[in-house]
Formats: structure tokens, C-alpha cells, sequence
């Protein structure tokens, strides 16, 4: 079966964007990245299920995003554990009636001195960032396949294709670059019933930079061609984009969305 094309390519180009009558699904999908994630896709007219591993306001959150943008917004408490988060897969579908987006957005990072790395400490980055999307794309990509048509995005980073420096994190860097890899290899395999992309951000300003000592931060920004950190509502577009029928020829993907970081 050739990739999905959607019944009129002739489509106001507005009207391609948006997601009315589409169930989305987000992981890490309470705050930071994910949260903006949320609220790009509702506004664009899905209904959108927030998966959450700890969060103390997600109800007060998805009520105020339903409230404005009429979408409907559920929330899901669950790790990214192959058996968790299939679980939670079936759940939506079973509420919401279908999944035709998946994001696999959660994500950890920590800066560790590679002779430092103890087999636990490796692990804790790898069991989220890679095994995390791996067995989330499963429990998607299975629902996918059933229905015939489905849509994966991936967040990765541009840690995927560059070292930053100064910071030592091999294990994140690592991790970032094989999730790219794995969507490039899930892209061909699924063609038939799924597109699959990623998309990179740079230096965003989320509670995982903010946390991070300010002399690395002003190094970062010293590094940025375009002066300043992202807002991560600045990234809500390009989601919204690759959920719709507006890149419905693009699979296998990795928007660099990073200010011109990896350009020098």
C-alpha cells in the first residue's frame, strides 16, 4: 500500500492543518515541551490524552485547555514501560474511540562524566529517551496498523546530530541520536500505514535547561546565532504540522528547530 494520500491534495491550504475529528496522544505531556504539544494539537482541533508520569495540576491544566480551545482533554497517569504504556494506549483508545497521533515526547537528561557512568545511572537515560519511544511507538504502531493509517512524531534534540559542549552527556546524547534512527527505520517499515517523524529542538526554555547551572547556560546562549533561548510555545507549530494532512508526503523526517545552534 503506498503512503496515505489524502482524498482531495487540492484542499485549502488552512483547512490542511487542521485536526478536527483526530484523537491525539502525548507523552510527557504535562508540562514543558509536551504541554505546548497539547495545546498546539487542540487548538488545531484534536482531541488530545496528556500522559503523565508526576504532575500535581494536570486536571486544572486540561480543563483550561479544553475550556479554550473546545477540544477535549483527558489525562493519563503512566511510565513509558513497555507494559505501562501499552496499557495506556488500549485505555484511550477505548475512551476516545480511536489514536491517529502519537507523540513520544518524555524525556530525562542528566550531565554525567562518561568514567562516571555506573550500568544504573546509563540506564536511567536509556529506559525513557530510547526504550521509552520504542516501546510507545509499539503500543501505537500496533493501533495504527489495525486502523491502516496512523501518525508517530518523535521530539529528539540536536544533541541527535552535534555534541553540546560544555556539558558532558554521553548517555543523553546517545539516546537522542538512536530515537532519530529508530523513526528513520520505522518510517520505511510502517509506510504502508504510518508516517514517522521527528522533530529536534535546540536550547529551549523548559525546567530541564532552567535547572541546569547559569554558567552553562550563558555559555549555550553565547553559542546561538539567534541570540536567545526558545520559548517552547515557539514549537507548537511545527507539531501541528506534521500531525496533519499539510505533510502528508513527509515520513522519516528531523526538523532541526534550534535558532541556527547547529549551523556554525
Amino acid at each position: 500500500m503506498p503512503l496515505y494520500q489524502p482524498p482531495n491534495v487540492n484542499q485549502l491550504v488552512l483547512e490542511q492543518f487542521s485536526l478536527k475529528g483526530k484523537v491525539a496522544a502525548v507523552t510527557g505531556g504535562a508540562k514543558g515541551i509536551g504541554l505546548e504539544i497539547v495545546r498546539g494539537l487542540a487548538e488545531a482541533g484534536a482531541d488530545v490524552a496528556i500522559i503523565y508520569n508526576t504532575s500535581t495540576d494536570v486536571e486544572k491544566t486540561a480543563e483550561a485547555i479544553s475550556k479554550v480551545t473546545g477540544s477535549s482533554l483527558r489525562f493519563y497517569q503512566s511510565t513509558v514501560e513497555r507494559d505501562a504504556i501499552d496499557a495506556t494506549v488500549q485505555k484511550i483508545v477505548a475512551d476516545l474511540g480511536s489514536l491517529d497521533i502519537m507523540v513520544a515526547n518524555a524525556g530525562v537528561c542528566e550531565n554525567v562524566p562518561n568514567l562516571e557512568y555506573t550500568e544504573n545511572s546509563w540506564s536511567k537515560i536509556m529506559k525513557v529517551n530510547l526504550d521509552g519511544v520504542m516501546w510507545t511507538a509499539q503500543a501505537a504502531g500496533k493501533v495504527f496498523k489495525t486502523q491502516g493509517r496512523g501518525n508517530l512524531i518523535i521530539t529528539a534534540s540536536v544533541s541527535a546530530i552535534l555534541v553540546n559542549i560544555p556539558q558532558t552527556q554521553a548517555a543523553y546524547n546517545a539516546s537522542k541520536a538512536a530515537v532519530v534512527h529508530l523513526a528513520k527505520s520505522l518510517a520505511v517499515e510502517w509506510v504502508d500505514f504510518a508516517r514517522v517523524n521527528c522533530v529536534s529542538p535546540g536550547f529551549i526554555e523548559t525546567e530541564m535547561l532552567s535547572t541546569q547551572p547559569h554558567e552553562l547556560y550563558k555559555a549555550w546562549l553565547a553559542m546561538i546565532p539567534g541570540g536567545r533561548i526558545c520559548h517552547p510555545a515557539e514549537l507548537k507549530g511545527v507539531y501541528a504540522f506534521l500531525a496533519s494532512d499539510a505533510a502528508c508526503y513527509m515520513t522519516g523526517a528531523n526538523i532541526v528547530i534550534d535558532g541556527g545552534y547547529t549551523l556554525p
